[in-house]
């Protein structure tokens, strides 16, 4: 019997927490795990992924007796931290391929507009309010660095047969978004933007109508595991059957899966509402926007009138490991504050309300993977989402739900599954001071693009270096 020990969170401070929880006064509204219980299967993360882990299971095994055990309250990671962009996986169809063959990836693709779809059925029967505007997701060029970084993936969407993508002008651009900064791109129509928060507490609630049981503010402490696991909280134990680990970052914990997994932090931005001052300059849709710099750069306007302005921090973890510093950086969004003025130079003067941040779940091919502990065949789990998870996690969840119940299908053998075909990272210390050293040749890189400088030759080799590099 070999006993796994999690990481415990640092939960966020409530003035440190997102703008989208905020929003909605987030807060747990089941009691904590307590004494002894017994599941079927006991899912650990009660975020996007581990409920759409539970609702599926429900749905496919009605009479499963699922747990799910959070350590803080529902959506309070990456679920509810990130900057609320839906758009499918054919961005990403290139990277895709490369993990399990075109065909396949071509229909996981399709599978992530379905679950685009879902969420608006979601939305328009009245069962989750989460804000969700299909105005399209622009993928953009600020700089000329940054020109044609779509093209590979609208090539192959369009031979595949797909028609996803639409070209867009410096026009177009400017009177959607209001701003000039970018001025070339791609649009995808069938995509757009989601509060958070909102969806993260509305799958909790349909889980429970569902008959899943939820434990918040229950953190794991350890799993002993056997045919039966046993999963302890500080106030309470589980057995249960099987375990789903759905815990994004949190993860890294475990040395098995810390080999492929690093841990990175984004922080994000929110103004005060300004919906006037938005309507002039012409930005009044829901659309998601993005342009192609290294260091990840999304932003959208809320339905209240806020800019949403995201960008990647660049900080990483040593050993995964990482404290209550990745909840808000000691920077409080100075970068993202910059980079909001050099898009929207018309908003300088306007206020920050909040500023917060946390940690991604990546692996180097920036495709998620599925699989179950290796000495432990009833230990599932899902990760690497790298950011992209309000569609994709959708698709996660019946990944999981097929593995978890032993059924044969297209879900359970996805070329998704199977770890032992990924890219193993360096052992300690070597990555960490690999990361730093090719972190900040991004960093520097992406400074010189976006003001349209060339980086120098040593900055260039040091920041192909960065996982998920593609080369135009």
């Amino acid at each position: 019997m070999t006993t796994l020990r999690l990481r415990q969170p640092a939960v966020a401070l409530p003035s440190d927490r997102s703008f989208w929880l905020q929003d909605i006064g987030a807060d747990a509204v089941t009691e904590p795990m307590q004494g002894s219980e017994r599941a079927d299967v006991l899912i650990v993360g009660g975020g996007y992924t581990g409920l759409w882990t539970a609702l599926r299971i429900r749905e496919l095994a009605p009479e499963t007796r699922v747990i799910v055990l959070e350590a803080d309250l529902c959506g309070s990671g990456a679920s509810g931290r990130n900057g609320g962009q839906v758009h499918s996986w054919f961005a990403e169809l290139d990277q895709i391929s490369a993990v399990v063959g075109l065909e396949e990836a071509r229909q996981l693709c399709a599978d992530t507009a379905t679950s685009i779809a879902e969420l608006r059925g979601l939305q328009q029967s009245g069962t989750i309010d989460m804000d969700l505007r299909l105005d399209g997701w622009l993928w953009t060029a600020s700089s000329k660095a940054q020109e044609g970084a779509w093209d590979r993936a609208v090539a192959l969407t369009a031979a595949v047969g797909e028609d996803r993508f639409k070209p867009l002008t410096a026009d177009d651009i400017k009177r959607r978004t209001g701003s000039s900064a970018s001025y070339v791109g791609v649009v995808e129509t069938n995509a757009g933007t989601v509060h958070p928060a909102k969806l993260a507490a509305g799958l909790r609630k349909l889980a429970l109508t569902r008959g899943v049981i939820i434990h918040e503010r229950s953190p794991v402490l350890d799993i002993e595991t056997g045919k039966m696991c046993r999963v302890r909280t500080a106030l309470g134990t589980v057995q249960a059957e099987k375990v789903v680990l759905a815990a994004n970052a949190w993860l890294s914990a475990l040395p098995e899966l810390r080999r492929h997994l690093y841990v990175v932090g984004s922080e994000v931005i929110a103004t005060a509402a300004i919906p006037e001052l938005l309507d002039g300059i012409g930005w009044r849709d829901g659309a998601s926007i993005c342009d192609s710099q290294a260091q990840v750069l999304y932003y959208q306007r809320t339905t209240k009138g806020r800019v949403v302005f995201g960008r990647g921090s660049g900080d990483v973890a040593f050993g995964g490991n990482f404290g209550g510093g990745f909840n808000r950086s000691p920077r409080h969004g100075r970068d993202n504050l910059r980079e909001l003025h050099r898009v929207y130079p018309e908003l300088r003067g306007v206020r920050i309300d909040h500023d917060w941040a946390g940690p991604i779940d990546c692996v180097p091919e920036h495709v998620p993977v599925f699989d179950h502990l290796r000495d432990h065949p009833n230990i599932f789990y899902g990760m690497g989402f790298n950011g992209t998870g309000i569609a994709q996690t959708a698709i996660g969840g019946r990944i999981l739900a097929s593995l978890v119940l032993e059924r044969k299908d297209r879900w359970s053998a996805s070329g998704l599954v199977g770890i032992g075909r990924r890219m193993a990272l360096p052992p300690e210390p070597f990555r960490y001071l690999g990361a730093r050293l090719v972190g900040s040749a991004v960093r520097r890189k992406n400074e010189a693009e976006i003001h349209n400088r060339k980086a120098d030759k040593i900055t260039n080799l040091l920041s192909r270096l960065k996982p998920g590099y593609r080369k135009k």
